[in-house]
């Protein structure tokens, strides 16, 4: 996964991710927590989330409730985690099965050390030969590896998290939904593969596939001089209006669609 992970890292200069070899074992220590560690739900999980209850209250001047703290915790594991497997299968059609135990986090760093035991590949990928390669046999059976990977790496996180969000199983699983499409969106529109993305990610998650409670909810708004803009409706709440009641994400269903085209007119003016 080497690659796919080196022009995430190169594209998004918020994130670093670094694939270990098989005999290394994961950091410890000096800033760094194990997926497995979060998933325990211990002295680990609290620390991880002190950093975002401090963050909190550093950028907004408030505190944050503690189911809040931990939703935000969660989706940010989330997001970032479901790169891990979702970037080598856009970029390089390989799927990564990774364990907790396999991945470690620095968030001060904004570090991933990963370890990747098995991946699926396609018949023709050079790597099919190699220690580790699941050969299956189509794009469709590529697809159902990425949903079966992402959920086998995060359940053991969602039930972690789980208690201190107060959400439950469906809502918990539409942040999961949340996290693997907006994390890949963002990642390929910094690649310039935004439209692809879309495609790919309609074709991942046409509806609610279990134990997904969404779809990838992507929709075309019309813009000033009938400019495409691209946006879709979170299945879940991120919780930030507890933080801005007067504010909502662009993703937001409360946010009307006039809204959004003025916010992403705006945004794709500032981009250039």
């Amino acid at each position: 996964m080497a690659d796919a992970y080196a022009r995430l890292t190169a594209a998004y200069d918020g994130l670093h991710v670094v694939e270990r070899a098989a005999h290394e074992p994961a950091p410890r220590g000096a800033g760094w927590v194990g997926a497995d560690e979060l998933a325990a739900g211990g002295p680990a999980l609290d620390a991880f989330l002190a950093w975002d209850k401090a963050q909190v209250l550093q950028d907004y001047g408030r505190e944050a409730r503690p189911d809040v703290v931990a939703t935000f915790g969660l989706h940010r594991y989330a997001w970032r985690a479901c790169l891990l497997t979702t970037v080598p299968w856009f970029l390089d059609r390989r799927v990564p099965r990774l364990a907790p135990a396999d991945v470690a986090v620095h968030r001060p760093r904004g570090r991933i050390s990963v370890r990747a035991r098995t991946f699926a590949c396609l018949p023709d990928d050079p790597a099919a030969a190699l220690p580790g390669a699941r050969v299956v046999p189509d794009e469709a059976a590529l697809r159902d590896e990425v949903r079966a990977a992402v959920a086998q790496h995060l359940e053991p996180l969602l039930a972690g998290f789980g208690p201190r969000t107060r959400r439950r199983h469906r809502a918990l699983w539409g942040l999961a939904t949340d996290s693997l499409v907006a994390g890949l969106w963002y990642a390929a529109k910094l690649l310039d593969e935004e439209q692809r993305a879309i495609a790919e990610l309609q074709a991942l998650l046409p509806g609610a596939t279990a134990p997904y409670t969404g779809g990838a909810g992507f929709r075309t708004l019309t813009g000033p001089g009938g400019m495409p803009l691209a946006t879709r409706d979170r299945v879940s709440c991120c919780l930030f209006y507890t933080i801005r009641p007067e504010e909502t994400c662009v993703t937001c269903p409360r946010t009307c669609d006039a809204d959004r085209v003025t916010r992403l007119t705006a945004r794709a003016a500032a981009a250039g």
